[in-house]
């Protein structure tokens, strides 16, 4: 059956290789809404090429600009609003969610108040609002499908296995280390936001990169993790797998293992998640294991690199620290791309942020984002005290 898709990021990385796959598989997938932040004609291109007859534009002030460029007929949403009026169309089967940042929440919750499935690419999701996302997909009936390469191998990994926790012992995501997992600590100092964009495997969006670069990016894993998959955080670990060859594991009580591996291609996860549980033979291209020289694994290195061990507190905390965890970073990362702090005080700014708030468990949502607009507050005064 046909599976009709609204796409939120739809130009950004996950958002393009969302259409390839669309592209790639005509009879099975359909985009049915495309939504942007502020790339007017991108969006614009798409759209006409998709024929779709529902667009969002983040940016209200581009809602404009964006009608001229589009035929008659095509209904243009603007603002937050304007994603949740599409994460709600009612010709939508499943949502997919590529939005960077918090601005992806409000429409994950409309499209499972909807009925709708989602797919979720954007991490702050689940980081910041698990518990309150997982239980009313529970009560609407609705699927949550993992579009991250990582997570999704271990959704993989699990079939057959979903409600036996108790077979589960743990759950290993695998880690690039990015293009800093052999630099010494000292001269981790000196790197430069262009030094710290070059990541040696994916091609990914400015702040993903950072995250990599960090290991913050393998640290909101760890928490999404634990939602996603109802499991305690003290069964969750990582381990540095440069050649990203298999995309996480499960280990099971009786110590086997089973991996997901395939070639660093976005689109194997993303066809998996919004064709589920089907598997159809696409464009992508399978492993050629005779030309596969070999798989290196090592430990992260936790005192060199602690976000790791940063996102377990805040997972173990819960309540409004892993939304603290998450906005921390998005602040720090950003006043390291403009020059405003260096490399090692994005860990500097997170733990600061962490150590100050208290946390309130069992929290609403409105609570998750009064702490989120806190703690943003926190982390740019504390950022601007550096240089």
């Amino acid at each position: 059956m046909k599976r009709r898709v609204v796409l939120l990021g739809s130009t950004g990385s996950i958002g393009l290789s969302t259409l390839k796959v669309a592209a790639n598989l005509p009879e099975e997938i359909e985009i049915v809404g495309l939504a942007a932040g502020s790339s007017v004609t991108q969006l614009a291109e798409q759209a006409r090429e998709k024929g779709v007859r529902h667009v969002a534009i983040y940016d209200e002030t581009k809602a404009a600009e964006l009608r001229s460029l589009l035929p008659a007929g095509v209904e243009v949403h603007a603002g937050p609003e304007g994603l949740i009026r599409l994460a709600e169309l009612e010709e939508a089967d499943i949502v997919l969610i590529a939005i960077v940042g918090t601005a992806g929440l409000h429409p994950a919750l409309a499209a499972i108040a909807a009925g709708k499935d989602i797919a979720v690419a954007s991490k702050e999701i689940l980081v910041m609002a698990g518990e309150i996302i997982t239980a009313r997909a529970e009560e609407k009936g609705v699927r949550i499908l993992p579009v991250d390469s990582e997570h999704n191998a271990i959704f993989q990994c699990l079939e057959g296995h979903r409600g036996a926790n108790s077979e589960i012992s743990r759950l290993i995501l695998t880690a690039s280390g990015g293009p800093f997992r052999e630099t010494p600590a000292a001269d981790l100092w000196d790197v430069t936001p262009d030094i710290a964009l070059r990541h040696p495997t994916w091609d990914m969006g400015p702040k993903i990169s950072i995250d990599s670069a960090t290991l913050f990016n393998k640290g909101l894993e760890m928490i999404e993790a634990r939602w996603l998959f109802g499991i305690g955080m003290d069964q969750i670990e990582a381990v540095i797998h440069p050649q990203s060859i298999i995309h996480s594991m499960v280990e099971f009580t009786d110590g086997s293992v089973l991996a997901q591996l395939s070639r660093t291609d976005m689109g194997f996860p993303i066809q998996y998640a919004l064709t589920y549980p089907a598997r159809m033979k696409g464009a992508l291209q399978p492993l050629d294991f005779a030309t596969l020289s070999k798989l290196e694994f090592a430990p992260p290195r936790l005192e060199d690199f602690p976000a790791l061990n940063l996102a377990r507190e805040a997972g173990n905390t819960g309540g409004t620290m892993p939304a603290v965890f998450n906005a921390a970073n998005e602040i720090a990362v950003e006043r390291f791309r403009a020059g405003g702090i260096r490399f090692p005080e994005i860990w500097g700014c997170v733990a600061h942020c962490m150590e100050v708030h208290v946390a309130i468990l069992n929290p609403t949502l409105e609570q998750i984002l009064s702490a989120d607009q806190e703690i943003r507050e926190i982390a740019a005064v504390w950022c601007s005290g550096k240089r």
